[in-house]
């Protein structure tokens, strides 16, 4: 008889939590990386690491949100460019927010969720 164990055992590791609040930036050098590198650390790890599944749809939402953002922002220039002011306003906060979430996963906090959709819950 076979006795599977389904018990795991999660590691705690903030350097991964901060690595993945800091890929985001990749979307600055390749245009999509910032979306994609989060979306492959939370998958592989959600289940093996302490907060990861938190921290890793937070990113992803956050992620979601500011390409929803952006894709909204571009017709809008046209209106007396309000979009232009909304995208300055998108690529302050998704420069501050990934840097933030990263000082927060390396002390064990919570990540924050300033004006992100919750896509993923």
């Amino acid at each position: 008889m076979e006795i599977i164990n389904q018990n795991k055992t999660l590691e705690q590791n903030n350097q991964l939590l901060v690595i993945a609040h800091l890929s985001q930036f990749l979307t600055y050098i390749t245009g999509f990386g910032g979306l994609v590198v989060p979306l492959l650390l939370w998958l592989t790890s959600k289940d093996s690491v302490v907060g990861m599944d938190e921290h890793g749809k937070s990113i992803i939402n956050f992620q979601l949100t500011v390409l929803l953002g952006t894709i909204i922002s571009v017709p809008a220039i046209l209106l007396l460019g309000l979009g232009i002011l909304s995208l300055i306003f998108i690529g302050i906060v998704a420069f501050i927010i990934p840097i933030v979430n990263a000082v927060r996963a390396s002390n064990g906090e919570k990540p924050n969720t300033f004006m992100t959709i919750p896509f993923i819950s």
